[in-house]
């Protein structure tokens, strides 16, 4: 299967002094601030430029959307598209034989709804409303150890090539939770299933079941951020310094990371009414360029997912946007495989 990375979205966002700024943060260009006025589509029309002895008036033709971004994210809601995004993940398979499911580490802070994902793709597979993962509501981490589960399909199907694994809550700087080395250890391979994680006993190679030589299978094949849209803006200023600190680890160790924003039904109520409004909403695009900063990471690794949580049956629209994460994460995985050609499969067999 043809996988392929995102191209970074271009982007054009007000500056503080009135201004546009044009691409990714990393790559920017500008223009004079401009008055704007909004038309019936919710679009930022811009009308004229803020007249100076220097600059002559301008009356452009054209208009910017605040949601042109989301708009480039275009999804078919509908039941073939849900079954087609299935087979996709259910057909998935590493270009590289020694490691036949992709592994996934889901890092995020307690209650940012890392388990609740877990079990939302397993009832997606299952077929109806599953609590797989246990899920806590506490201000404190219900997932003490290491836990893999692999998406499996309904009864007599064969189990996905999908791995998703989840540990306690991250450390935010300042409280307890799972510490830098504890989380290298764990994507490095070294940690045994089931490992119970303590601040004041880090893994070290005296832990019981400690794996001194991880082999493929064994370690961490991308990393998925899970962050709360609720709490973007109340998170402690010590969580960002602790992503941009894993973020810059994990890089060094060749794995590639994503994100996923839970929660997004909770910030935009035409959001929760109508889940296909996701990438349509202004106040979803705006968590998701708050979530950015908060990472340290373009947008265009970020997805907006909505967990099952009180329903008792399954939703279609909910299921292509868990789904599509799913794909999407699946895609920055297999990049782990690419990367690492002495283990390809085809060289192998050579």
């Amino acid at each position: 299967m043809s996988r392929l990375t995102q191209p970074l979205p271009v982007s054009c966002y007000k500056t503080q002094g009135g201004g546009f700024n044009f691409g990714s943060p990393a790559q920017t260009f500008s223009i004079a601030p401009m008055l704007c006025k909004t038309d019936g589509d919710d679009n930022d029309v811009i009308t004229d430029v803020i007249s100076s002895p220097e600059i002559e008036e301008i009356k452009p033709s054209f208009t910017f959307s605040a949601t042109a971004k989301l708009k480039q994210r275009e999804v078919e809601w509908t039941e073939e598209k849900r079954k087609s995004l299935m087979k996709t993940v259910s057909s998935y398979r590493p270009s590289c034989e020694e490691a036949t499911p992709a592994r996934v580490l889901l890092l995020g802070p307690v209650s940012s709804g890392k388990s609740s994902f877990i079990s939302s793709v397993q009832s997606v597979f299952h077929g109806r409303v599953t609590n797989w993962a246990m899920v806590g509501s506490s201000s404190a981490s219900f997932t003490k150890k290491l836990q893999s589960f692999n998406i499996r399909g309904q009864k007599g199907e064969d189990p996905t090539a999908l791995v998703l694994c989840d540990v306690m809550g991250l450390r935010d700087g300042e409280g307890s939770g799972m510490t830098l080395h504890d989380i290298l250890s764990v994507i490095k391979g070294h940690v045994p299933e089931g490992h119970k994680f303590s601040p004041d006993q880090p893994v070290r190679s005296e832990t019981l079941g400690y794996v001194k030589k991880p082999s493929l299978k064994d370690k961490i094949h991308c990393v998925a951020f899970v962050v709360d849209a609720t709490k973007i803006l109340t998170y402690p200023k010590g969580l960002s310094t602790t992503f941009q600190q894993l973020r810059e680890h994990i890089s060094d160790l060749g794995v590639h990371q994503v994100a996923l924003l839970t929660h997004i039904d909770k910030i935009c109520s035409d959001t929760a009414k109508d889940i296909t409004k996701v990438y349509e909403s202004h106040i979803i695009q705006d968590t998701m360029d708050k979530a950015a900063a908060l990472l340290g990471m373009s947008t265009s690794y970020i997805v907006p997912v909505k967990n099952y949580s009180s329903e008792l049956d399954l939703d279609v629209n909910t299921d292509v946007l868990l789904l599509s994460a799913v794909d999407h994460i699946l895609q920055y995985a297999d990049l782990y495989f690419q990367d690492n050609p002495s283990q390809n499969i085809y060289k192998m067999s050579l």
